[in-house]
């Protein structure tokens, strides 16, 4: 009875602690990634969307509140603001490949970002959706944490823009190689930069599990975009919401 009882104080001791959120964290995302890699790269075996399951499931099953999760998980959530700036990297590094390809790619940036947000505005809209949540549709296809950071500026829910941001990546991710299979796209640099625009972070760690030349033009066109995005999502709201 004795034993049981401390198993029962240590128990209590670890769920609460902020380690134990980040410990579910780190091992659901492991978990994640070997089952992506166990079915060979599988687009529809994505390890985040495994780990967000997992997460959720296991948080649901011990009663712990999200907000105690979070007190553990937001050391991830802080190096976001890392990977954020890690940007101008691919950027950097991607620049002397532009030579010859600047013009269809940067067609190709406007173009996917317009009808990123047209097309999620508009069905947003058309399902009689209101403001808080057709605002957060905004920046969705861009990376997390910049998107976060457009919505506070346009002044509505980082919390739902996060989570539609990585809505789209995981179903980009997923989606991405079937619809450029259909189109008949067969260039790495045409189909990571695709990726890029449409699935930012998510889709390219895909990208570069599949190969080194779409990861980087998929790196590129995510950052890329998150910087074009974070100047003109917000004058294109102003403009379109009067």
């Amino acid at each position: 009875m004795t034993e049981k009882h401390s198993i029962v104080e240590i128990w209590v001791y670890l769920s609460g602690s902020p380690l134990f959120a980040l410990f579910i964290t780190l091992t659901a995302y492991q978990i994640g990634l070997w089952i992506y890699h166990h079915f060979k790269n599988n687009p529809l075996a994505n390890p985040v969307a495994i780990a967000i399951l997992l997460v959720c499931c296991v948080i649901q099953a011990i009663d712990m509140p999200y907000s105690s999760y979070f007190e553990g998980a937001q050391f991830i959530h802080f190096l976001l603001g890392s990977a954020t700036v890690s940007l101008a990297i691919p950027i950097y590094r991607g620049l002397h490949s532009l030579k010859g390809r600047s013009l269809p790619l940067i067609a190709s940036l406007i173009t996917g970002g317009l009808v990123s947000i047209i097309s999620g505005v508009g069905i947003a809209k058309l399902l009689g959706a209101g403001s808080e949540i057709t605002g957060a549709m905004y920046p969705k296809s861009v990376t997390a944490p910049i998107a976060m950071g457009i919505a506070e500026r346009i002044g509505v829910s980082p919390t739902l823009t996060a989570i539609f941001a990585v809505a789209t990546g995981i179903l980009g991710a997923i989606l991405a190689p079937f619809v450029l299979n259909t189109l008949g796209m067969k260039a790495w640099w045409q189909r990571g930069f695709a990726i890029g625009i449409g699935a930012h972070g998510i889709g390219t760690s895909r990208a570069f599990s599949i190969h080194p030349e779409a990861g980087t033009y998929a790196s590129l066109a995510m950052g890329m975009n998150g910087v074009i995005s974070a100047i003109a999502i917000p004058v294109l709201y102003q403009l379109l919401n009067r």
